[in-house]
């Protein structure tokens, strides 16, 4: 699997868990209101999952940069080889003429 592949499950695997995180918010949100936990109780554990979310957040984004940048080195190495196939049609091209021009002139 290529880099960009690699790249693209780890930034699905933590949308999923932020996602995960989110109900874990909002079960918190039905324990609180519902009496079973305090409201600082509450406080404190939702603020640790947003951190936790933050965290999330800030590393796909890293991702998102390594696949735009690992797209663009990918796309500057298929302009590249195709230069070089375009300049090697040319200097083959060059070098029959230069050949028959020597024949002409042995002649």
């Amino acid at each position: 699997m290529s880099l960009v592949g690699r790249l693209e499950r780890n930034i699905s695997k933590l949308e999923k868990s932020i996602e995960k995180d989110h109900e874990k918010i909002d079960e918190l949100k039905a324990k609180c209101e519902s009496h079973k936990i305090t409201k600082a109780e509450f406080n404190v554990k939702r603020r640790h999952i947003e951190e936790k979310i933050r965290a999330m957040d800030s590393r796909m984004r890293v991702l998102q940069g390594g696949i735009a940048k690992e797209k663009r080195h990918l796309e500057e190495k298929t302009e590249e080889k195709r230069r070089n196939k375009k300049e090697a049609k040319r200097r083959e091209k060059n070098y029959f003429k230069w050949s028959e021009e020597n024949e002409r002139k042995s002649n």
